[in-house]
Parts: structure tokens; sequence; C-alpha cells
């Protein structure tokens, strides 16, 4: 690893927009998935509001149910596919892994742009059924066969973008793991690597060995549009179930993807605003192992309903509620981390605890829907919605925003106003839960999903959930703008390490330099979170 001191920082080297989007740097790559991310995130939200305005009573109100029906379609794609997937380990994996590990760069600069330039061409692919063809999907984010095979709407182009942001994935995954199998800086250990390290390289197994699935899944609906091979069409001797069984062996470890890099968000967040060690690291780090390997094997619990052997559903269920206990010993440590720390309450940490307390709540659905009985009632309704935006939005995306005021100081140089910050987290919390409570309210009362309209007695819990969604978009517009504002005119420097965190990334400058160290960085002697022997980081 180069160590030669340099003045400038990776924001003040080559300037203009080329040498930006063809730049190798991952700390620059890291910020154009960043702004090419909010963007997409603000796209899903409009399109989110469109929907429960239309939702807000029964009957039409704003939009036609074909409208819908596309706008929830790529509402869908966007939040999924170009959003909660790659969302943390695209900006804070390949900003911070490699500071992380004391290194340079990732294993494969280049490769890392491409897969930055292949997820634009996918999202402006993904975008572009808005003006191309007869309009976006309507099939819903899933793209149920046989239905996705015979509509009239642009599934083929929607099909393809999502076939090619996966190579973007597998790429992301690829470049991770090489580079934490090569590029630790001496003395560290893979038992010595930042529990966010550990997390990262679990998602990247994923990434890489599950992706291919989905990718030639769609192939496959778009073979079957082009030249009717009758894979899944039952009128020509198709089999829409066996898509199910496709589709979900990837999506359901997907759904670790999505949740595994913010599970190692909480495991910064904690230790650093608790003043103390995290509790069980090698239980949290090989629980993420666990998790990565289970959730292979139990995608079978979304099909309950679709026609199974009583053995099959049996053993899916067993393997379902088996998922959820290294998921649990990561929340059991961390609730143990904060026993007794000196806990700082700052905005970051506000973010952790109310991803705890969202992800259980989504985590308890979860294993309402896993148990045979209750799945049976619960499938296909609102409940389902509802239990998915918990565990997603209200975990994964909270995570993100957390990360993002935790490294804000540390990507920029600068500092945001923590009243406003603290404010705007109010504000989306109590708009989350007054937006995606009702939902779990309404499945209960049988309210059926992807539904242009419902009946009178459905009309309070949808009522509630959109003065929800307004809450929560005022909320977003607040932290959003807060952040840019500090971006832009905030004039405190908060120096290296303004949380007072022990990992290798507060040992460096702020913003850091281009190759990451102006110094040898210095390893802690028990450890990446022993605050006993902290290393002396000086300005």
């Amino acid at each position: 690893m180069a160590t030669v001191s340099t003045d400038l920082n990776y924001l003040q080297g080559k300037k203009g927009l080329f040498s930006w989007i063809f730049s190798v740097d991952h700390k620059r790559i890291g910020l154009l998935y960043l702004y090419a991310l909010i963007t997409f995130f603000l796209v899903g939200v409009t399109l989110g509001i469109l929907m429960r305005l239309e939702l807000l009573n029964p009957g039409k109100d704003l939009l036609e149910a074909q409208t819908y029906n596309q706008i929830f379609t790529l509402h869908g794609v966007i939040m999924i596919f170009l959003f909660i997937i790659p969302s943390i380990p695209a900006v804070f994996g390949n900003f911070f892994l490699p500071i992380m590990l004391g290194t340079d760069d990732v294993s494969f600069p280049r490769l890392n742009l491409l897969s930055w330039w292949i997820y634009i061409i996918g999202a402006i692919m993904a975008l572009s059924t808005l003006i191309f063809g007869d309009g976006p999907a309507d099939t819903g984010w899933t793209f149920y066969a046989p239905y996705s095979v015979k509509t009239g709407t642009n599934v083929t182009m929607s099909v393809l973008a999502a076939f090619v942001l996966g190579f973007s994935s597998i790429l992301t995954g690829l470049n991770f793991i090489v580079t934490i199998h090569r590029l630790r800086t001496p003395g560290m250990t893979f038992l010595k690597m930042p529990l966010f390290a550990w997390a990262l390289y679990a998602t990247s197994w994923i990434q890489l060995l599950a992706t291919p699935i989905i990718g030639i899944t769609l192939m496959m609906i778009v073979a079957e549009r082009f030249f009717g091979v009758g894979l899944f069409d039952p009128s020509i001797g198709g089999d829409p179930i066996l898509y199910q069984h496709l589709f979900w062996i990837y999506s359901h470890p997907a759904v670790y993807i999505m949740a595994l890099p913010a599970f190692g968000i909480i495991s910064e967040l904690l230790p650093t605003f608790a003043r103390r060690t995290i509790f069980g690291y090698k239980a949290i780090a090989f629980s993420s192992l666990a998790i990565a390997f289970v959730g292979y094997f139990i995608w079978g619990h979304h099909m309950f309903t679709s026609g199974m052997s009583g053995t099959g559903r049996f053993i899916f269920s067993i393997l379902t509620f088996l998922v959820a206990i290294p998921t649990a010993i990561k929340v059991f440590n961390w609730v143990a981390t904060l026993y007794k720390g000196s806990i700082h309450v700052h905005t970051p940490l506000l973010y952790a605890l109310a991803f705890i307390f969202q992800f259980m709540i989504g985590g308890f659905t979860g294993l309402l829907l896993g148990a045979l009985a209750t799945d049976i009632h619960l499938h296909d309704t609102y409940f389902v919605v509802g239990h998915f935006h918990y565990v997603m939005f209200g975990g994964t995306g909270f995570a993100f925003f957390g990360a993002l005021h935790y490294w804000f100081p540390k990507i920029w140089g600068k500092m945001y106003n923590a009243k406003v910050a603290n404010t705007a987290f109010t504000l989306l919390f109590i708009g989350f839960n007054t937006l995606y409570f009702p939902m779990l309210i309404a499945g209960l009362m049988g309210m059926p999903r992807r539904y242009y309209d419902y009946l009178p007695e459905f009309h309070l819990p949808n009522m509630i959930s959109t003065f929800g969604s307004w809450i929560l978009a005022v909320g977003l517009i607040l932290m959003l703008g807060n952040l840019i504002y500090a971006y832009f005119k905030s004039k405190e420097k908060p120096g290296r390490n303004p949380w007072g965190g022990i990992t290798l990334e507060w040992q460096t400058q702020s913003p850091p330099p281009v190759q990451n160290f102006d110094r040898m960085p210095e390893l802690p002697k028990n450890g990446p979170y022993d605050f006993e022997h902290k290393p002396t980081i000086k300005e």
C-alpha cells in the first residue's frame, strides 16, 4: 500500500464531468453510485406517493387502473433493482471497504468503473419504458408468468434492464471478494476485519452465486415472448410454477443482499456510539455467513399457496424459521453492546435504534408468513406489503440513512446541522410507521395487495397510510435538504474522527487523500473494536 503523504484529497484531483465518470478511484465511483441512487430513489418515492394518493379513498381518485398497475411495477423495479440491492455495497462498500482494510483501492478498479456504467445503462433501460413501447410493464416487479409473457406492455425492456443490472451486481460482488482476500493491510486477519467488511463478504457471495439464476430466468421470459417456446405459458405446454421457483431461488437470497450490508452498518454504528467493543464479534461475523448460506434454501415459503406437497411446505417452513436464528444472534449482540456502554446519542445512532425496532417488526411478521397456517390467510394481502417494507425500508433504508449521516463528515469533510438532522429523523420515523403499520392491519382484515381499488371497510387504514406518506415525504425532503445545504454551505470542519470511531477510516484525513492514507494506519491491538487500546489519532 502506498503511504506517501499528499496534500490532495480525492475531491481536489482532476475536475470536470469526464474526470468523474471515467475515474477508477473507488471513492469517486462510490459517490457516482450515491448520486444516481438518490435520484432513482426520489423517482421511486414520487411513484409511491402517487399510489398512496390513489388509495386515499375507495374508487378512482387520480389514476386509471392500468396506469396504477404500471406505476406500482415501475416503483418496485426502481426501488428493488436500482436502490435497495445496490445501495449500501455500491456506495459505502465501494467508498469505505478499501479504507477499512487499509489499502489503496479495490482489486479491479476498471471493473469497478465498468460495474457503474452497466448500472447506469440498466437504469436508463428501465426508465425508458416510460416513453418507449406501450408503457411500463404492469406485471409487478416479480414479472410473474404467464401474464408477463402475454401482456402488451413493455415487459421485454423492463426484463432486459433487470438482466443488465444483474451484471453490475455480479462484478461488484467479485471485486469485493477478491479485495477482502488479497488486499487486507499486513496484520489484519479475517478475525480482525471490521464487521461491515464481513457483511459485504457474505453479501458478495450471494451476488456472485445467486444473480446468474435470475438472469437466466429473465432471458427465458424474453424467449417466451419472442419465440413462444412454451417455458411458462400453460396453454402451450409451459409451467408457470417453474417460473416462481426460478424467480424466488434468486429473489429470496436477494433479500439478504439487501439486508446483510445493513447489518454490517449497524455493527459499526453501535460500538462507536456506545464507546465499547462489539459484544460477540465472532458470533456476528459468522452469523452473516450463516444467513447467506441458509438463505439459499428457503425460497419455497413464497409459494405455500401455489401448489406444493405437504412435505415440501413443512421443510420450507422449518428452514424459514431456522434463518431467524443467526438474525436473532445479531440483534441480541447489538443490544448487549449497548448495555452499560457510554452511549453518545447522535443522529446515526438514532437511525441504528430505529433499524433494530423496525427490522424486528419486519422479522416477526415474516415468521407469520413462514408459518403454514397463518400464511394461507395472509398470503397476497397488504400484510405482505407492510412486512416487506418494514424489512427493506424500515431496515435497509434506515441503515442507509444512518450510514450517510455517520460517514458524511468523512466523505466530504463537512458537518451537517445535528438539530435539523434529528428533526428529519423524527419525521421519518413517525411517517414510516404511520404509513406501513396500517398496512399490516389492513392485511389482517383481508385486504388483497396490488389492487387499484378496495372495499369501504378498508378505508380507514388506507387513509392513515396516505397521511403517513406525506409525513415521510417531508422528513425525506428535510433530511436531504440538510445534507445538501451542509455540502455547499457548511464551514464546520469535523476533523479526522468526529465520532470517536476506531476503525481505520477514522485515522485518515477528511476527505481522504487520493491514495486513502497520509500515514501508515495503526491497527487496534485486540481487534477492530478495541477501545481500551485505541490508536492515538492526531490531526
